[in-house]
C-alpha cells in the first residue's frame, strides 16, 4: 500500500477539512469500500467484486482515490492508469466494460457539492495525480441517476456520444408490458413460442452449478466471435485477460439483491436438443438489474427471435424477484428502443493535469462532440453503421463492437 495525503489547496465551506490520498492497491480500502458501496445509487461497476476481479487478471498500475473529511471516508474513485498514445490516463478500473459509472460517493457528501465546490473537487483531483496519470477521464457519467444528481457529472464535462436505455419495473410483469405496446408483444411471443414449440421447445437457463457458469461463458465468448467476424469488427472479448476477468466474475458470489455477473441463456429442445440460441450477462445491486453483454446463435432457429425472447423472461423474472428497473446499457440498437422507455443521457469528466494532458483532452473533446453530431443525425448515422461492417479500419470500431456485444 502507498497512501500519499495531500495538502488542501482550496478550501470553499464543504471541503475545508477534506483530505485526498491516492492508494496503489485495493485491500487497504476494503472496509471503507463495503460502506460506500451500500449506496444503492453508486454504481456496481465501481463495486469491490467488479474491480477486484479486473485487477487480479490485469496488471495495470492504481491509483485509488479516497476522499476524507471529519474522519469519516466520503468517496472513494477506483482509477487505474493506462497508456493512450503518450499520454498517461487515469480511468475508472475497468472502464472499458462499464454500462455505468458514478464513482463511490457518501450521500451527504455528494448532495453537498455545489458548483464551485465540484470546480475545486476537480483540481484536488488532479493536483493528486500531478505525478501518476497526464489526464483524468472519467466515462460514462449520468447526470442524473434514479432521480438524484450525480456528483461527478458536476464537474467539467463534454456529452458522450452513446447513451443508455432503461425499462422502469412495475410489481407485475402484465404491469410492465402496459408502458409498451403489450398486445402486440405478447402476439410476438406467442408466436416466437409456437415457432420452437414446433421443433421441440426451449428451456430459459440460469446458470448454478460452477461448470455449468463457465461453460455458458465460453460458449458466449465462441458466439461473440462468430458475430464480430460476420460484422468486420474488433473482438473486445478476444484477450485472455478479459476472458479471465468475466470468468472471475462468475466465481465473486452473490447475496441475491448483489449479483456481480449471472448467465442466462435459451436452451432448445427435441429437434435441436442442447442447442444454445441466445445468452445474457446480467448483474444487480439492490433494485437495478443491468444486461452487461448478450450474444446469439443465427445457425439455428433465428427467425424465433430468440435473443429477444431471452429478455422476456428475464425481464419477467426481475420484476417477480422486485427488482425497479431493467438496464440494457450503453449503445444505442432497435431492440433496446422496443423494449425501453428511458434514455439516459451520459457525460465524460477530462481533468488535465499536465501540458501534454490538456492537448490530450482538447482532442478527446473534440473526437466525443464529433461522434455525437454523427450519432444524433439518424440517416448519416445509418449510412456509418453500414459501413462499419465494409471497412475494416472504419468509424468508431471500438463502441461498434461494444453495442454488437449486449445485442439481443
Amino acid at each position: 500500500m502507498q497512501a500519499e495525503p495531500v495538502s488542501s489547496l482550496f478550501s470553499p465551506a464543504a471541503q475545508a477539512d477534506l483530505v485526498i490520498e491516492v492508494f496503489d492497491s485495493m485491500e487497504p480500502l476494503k472496509a471503507d469500500w463495503a460502506a460506500l458501496e451500500r449506496e444503492e445509487l453508486n454504481s456496481l461497476h465501481q463495486g469491490y467484486a467488479w474491480c477486484r476481479a479486473w485487477v487480479k487478471t490485469h496488471d495495470v498500475p492504481l491509483a485509488i482515490l479516497r476522499g476524507r473529511q471529519g474522519g469519516q471516508t466520503v468517496f472513494i474513485l477506483p482509477l487505474e492508469i493506462v497508456r493512450h498514445n503518450m499520454a498517461r490516463v487515469a480511468q475508472f478500473i475497468a472502464g472499458r466494460f462499464s454500462n455505468l459509472n458514478t464513482g463511490l460517493f457518501a450521500p451527504a457528501f455528494r448532495d453537498s457539492l455545489t458548483p464551485d465546490d465540484a470546480q475545486a473537487l476537480a483540481g484536488r483531483i488532479a493536483e493528486a495525480l500531478r505525478d501518476r496519470a497526464d489526464l483524468i477521464a472519467l466515462r460514462n457519467i449520468p447526470a442524473q441517476w434514479r432521480g438524484a444528481g450525480t456528483a461527478l457529472a458536476a464537474l467539467p464535462a463534454v456529452e458522450n456520444q452513446n447513451h443508455a436505455f432503461q425499462l422502469p419495473l412495475s410489481p407485475s410483469f402484465e404491469e410492465t408490458l402496459q408502458q409498451l405496446n403489450a398486445k402486440r408483444r405478447r402476439k410476438k411471443f406467442r408466436q416466437q413460442t409456437r415457432r420452437l414449440e414446433a421443433t421441440g421447445g426451449y428451456q430459459h437457463v440460469i446458470a448454478r452449478e460452477t461448470a455449468e457458469k463457465h461453460a455458458l461463458m465460453e460458449k458466449f465468448f465462441e458466439q461473440k466471435a462468430v458475430r464480430f467476424k460476420a460484422l468486420g469488427l474488433p473482438n473486445v472479448f478476444h484477450a485472455s485477460e478479459t476472458q479471465s476477468f468475466f470468468h472471475r466474475l462468475l466465481d465473486s458470489g452473490s447475496d441475491g439483491q448483489n449479483v456481480p455477473l449471472e448467465l442466462h441463456a435459451l436452451r432448445l429442445k427435441g429437434e435441436h436438443e442442447g442447442h444454445i440460441a441466445a445468452i445474457a450477462g446480467l448483474s444487480r445491486k439492490g433494485r437495478h438489474v443491468i444486461c452487461q453483454f448478450g450474444s446469439i446463435d443465427e445457425s439455428v432457429m433465428a427467425d424465433a427471435s430468440p435473443g429477444e425472447l431471452l429478455f422476456w423472461h428475464m425481464i419477467e423474472r426481475a420484476c417477480a424477484e422486485g427488482a425497479e428497473l431493467f438496464d440494457f446499457g450503453i449503445g444505442d440498437q432497435a431492440y433496446k428502443r422496443c423494449w425501453c422507455t428511458q434514455e439516459t443521457v451520459h457525460y465524460d469528466v477530462l481533468l488535465p493535469v499536465t501540458a501534454l494532458g490538456r492537448l490530450a483532452a482538447l482532442a478527446q473533446r473534440g473526437v466525443t462532440r464529433t461522434k455525437a453530431a454523427i450519432k444524433g443525425n439518424a440517416q448519416f448515422y445509418g449510412l456509418v453503421q453500414r459501413l462499419r461492417a465494409r471497412v475494416s479500419n472504419g468509424g468508431d470500431k471500438d463502441q461498434a463492437a461494444r453495442d454488437a456485444a449486449s445485442e439481443g
